[in-house]
């Protein structure tokens, strides 16, 4: 083959991502998107095997659930949930305090699919006597749905009150676990959950382009013919791989393989307990560092998940400036998506630990703190 020349992709600057997704990945993560599959092969036919039956493993769904990978982000997995398992004849409660259970609403509106919600202040969690009473007062209601982490502020929801409530009205719970999974405690054994959704590139800390629902195993079978989409129907997907472990389209073959190893390495880690260890220990010196250099949570102690922290702009704060003095020092955050107060995020998940955030806190005391 005659040598081609060609100007290479410029890397950027060495950064620490601080952010819900893309993330910062361990080495090893990135070195497994080096090799070209064949997505027909049957090396990588038994890599996607391995990828679903770990995914189960992760919350304890092995008995009840089906692990069904899909291509795209979050949102595309959400969308397919949702599509696949609320029928035309079914109707959706969206319990939401935040931009993701407004955008679960948007894509039921979008699908032609009847949805009502209940909400609550972006910085209060869902109470379940109110779904309970909302239950009781429409019958029409399939399916209830919740973010259990709302990456908006980082905000925890409670699952087992809101799943007790949901099961005992004889409706079907989904869970939106988008930057929970991996981390946090979900236990399908005990959880009653239709189906739990997230995403490759959050507390999995791999790589964006892939998403994930662990579906009950009978509300899939009663989900055949609901999707109002064919590449979005997660019970086609589903058949597929039970035919012959193949996807249906196309996958990205390098972001399953970067899944695959980064499941490893949470086992290898301890589960997502020794996980979630990490992270608090992450959470907890930010936000004592943030204090000291005169910045405010947005969110009380007792709701705020270790996923991401979202803080108070101070009077005259200018975040564009913030932002691009924190970036040349090698550290990228996120900003607010508040609907009623300035903010600006800061993640705690990543493959990092409290030294990256002792560095971190040491460049935002470097520009002045919240005199920035």
């Amino acid at each position: 083959m005659t040598a081609i020349s060609a100007t290479p992709i410029p890397a950027p600057a060495s950064q620490i991502l601080l952010t819900p997704g893309p993330l910062t990945t361990a080495s090893l993560t990135r070195q497994a998107m080096t090799h070209d599959w064949g997505s027909r092969d049957a090396a990588f036919i038994a890599l996607t095997a391995e990828l679903r039956q770990r995914l189960l493993g992760v919350v304890h769904g092995e008995a009840s659930h089906v692990a069904i990978p899909l291509q795209g982000s979050g949102t595309f997995i959400v969308e397919a949930t949702l599509g696949t398992l609320v029928g035309p004849k079914g109707k959706l409660l969206v319990l939401a305090n935040g931009a993701y259970g407004e955008r679960m609403l948007a894509i039921a509106a979008r699908q032609g699919r009847p949805a009502v919600a209940l909400r609550w202040p972006e910085d209060m969690p869902v109470q379940a006597a109110p779904v309970a009473a909302t239950l009781r007062a429409d019958p029409a209601i399939t399916h209830v749905a919740v973010v259990h982490c709302e990456t908006t502020t980082g905000l925890l929801n409670p699952l087992e009150p809101l799943a007790e409530v949901v099961q005992a009205a004889g409706r079907a719970f989904l869970v939106d676990a988008m930057s929970s999974f991996g981390a946090l405690p979900i236990d399908l054994r005990r959880l009653p959950a239709a189906a739990v959704m997230a995403s490759s590139n959050k507390c999995l800390e791999g790589v964006p382009g892939l998403g994930y629902a662990l579906i009950e195993t009978q509300a899939l079978a009663a989900a055949e013919g609901n999707s109002p989409s064919l590449a979005l129907d997660l019970a086609a997907q589903a058949r597929g791989f039970a035919k012959n472990g193949q996807w249906r389209f196309t996958p990205p073959v390098q972001v399953v393989a970067a899944l695959v190893q980064a499941l490893r390495l949470l086992e290898a880690e301890g589960g997502p307990t020794a996980r979630l260890a990490r992270y608090r220990a992450n959470c907890d010196a930010l936000m004592a560092g943030m204090g000291r250099l005169g910045f405010t949570p947005y969110l009380a102690p007792e709701v705020q998940a270790p996923i991401i922290a979202t803080f108070r702009s101070p009077a005259g704060f200018d975040f564009a400036r913030f932002y691009a003095a924190l970036s040349e020092r090698g550290f990228v955050i996120y900003p607010g998506k508040l609907s009623q107060a300035e903010t600006f995020r800061i993640g705690c998940i990543g493959a990092l630990g409290p030294d990256d955030f002792t560095r971190l806190l040491a460049a935002i005391a470097e520009i002045g703190g919240a005199q920035a």
